[in-house]
């Protein structure tokens, strides 16, 4: 079973972060997720349906995240139900709370997409022990690009790591996975911000600005993110 497969629910009784949450995790793959916005919805669904991964806010009305873990914890551990943590509250003792019920993470809010994703992973390949795909690496001149770990590693031997931001990430999995094709503005706004992304060109201008001082010797004088001029981009093979 590939990772990206996994079940996610997602608990939180904000619903724009639920949708928000759900979106980062569609754009890197994971499309089986869901919400509930209470303690009680998620607590039937986790009775009825099979799950491999549960994202729990804690301050919710009602029943919050805590004591609602504390209730389903036999539940969670009879189904091998892994849990993290997302929350407002980040005091050192809220988290140490979490960790010490028996959750696997622990994040607070607000919080960076890709890093949600990196520690949903590392928690699945642990605890579920579904089959990941090969890394999804390639070079670029002296450059390693490692969109699973979100970052570009400089081979000159300074061991030097540079981290990617969501947009950026977004944009070169795309680059990636339609490598010497011309990319028009339009297919990359909407791959980046959705169907949604009018006026979107100038800041799609601004992450390819950026991503060129990651990715490129000479950002000014590019060898691989080309621009085709009155189309879009391409990334040289």
């Amino acid at each position: 079973m590939d990772i990206k497969n996994a079940k996610i629910l997602v608990v939180d009784d904000n619903k724009e972060l639920c949708r928000m949450v759900a979106n980062i995790c569609r754009q890197n793959g994971f499309d089986a997720i869901r919400a509930a916005y209470s303690a009680g919805e998620a607590w039937e669904l986790i009775q009825k349906e099979a799950w491999d991964f549960l994202i729990l806010d804690v301050n919710m009305p009602g029943e919050d995240g805590f004591a609602f873990f504390k209730r389903a914890k036999s539940l969670l551990e009879e189904k091998n139900l892994p849990v993290l943590f997302l929350s407002a509250r980040d005091q050192d003792r809220d988290r140490l709370l979490g960790l010490g019920l028996g959750a696997d993470d622990y994040m607070t809010k607000p919080f960076l997409p890709m890093e949600l994703i990196l520690r949903m992973s590392a928690i699945l390949r642990r605890t579920r022990r579904l089959e990941e795909p090969e890394r999804s690496t390639f070079c670029l001149g002296k450059r390693e690009i490692d969109l699973d770990a979100g970052e570009i590693r400089l081979l000159d031997g300074s061991g030097k790591h540079i981290s990617l931001t969501n947009k950026e990430y977004q944009l070169l999995k795309t680059f990636s996975e339609n490598r010497g094709r011309i990319l028009t503005f339009d297919f990359l706004c909407e791959a980046v911000w959705g169907k949604n992304y009018y006026d979107y060109e100038n800041t799609l201008m601004v992450h390819i600005r950026k991503l060129r001082e990651k990715i490129e010797e000479k950002p000014s004088e590019p060898k691989f993110l080309i621009t085709v001029k009155g189309l879009g981009y391409r990334l040289n093979r």
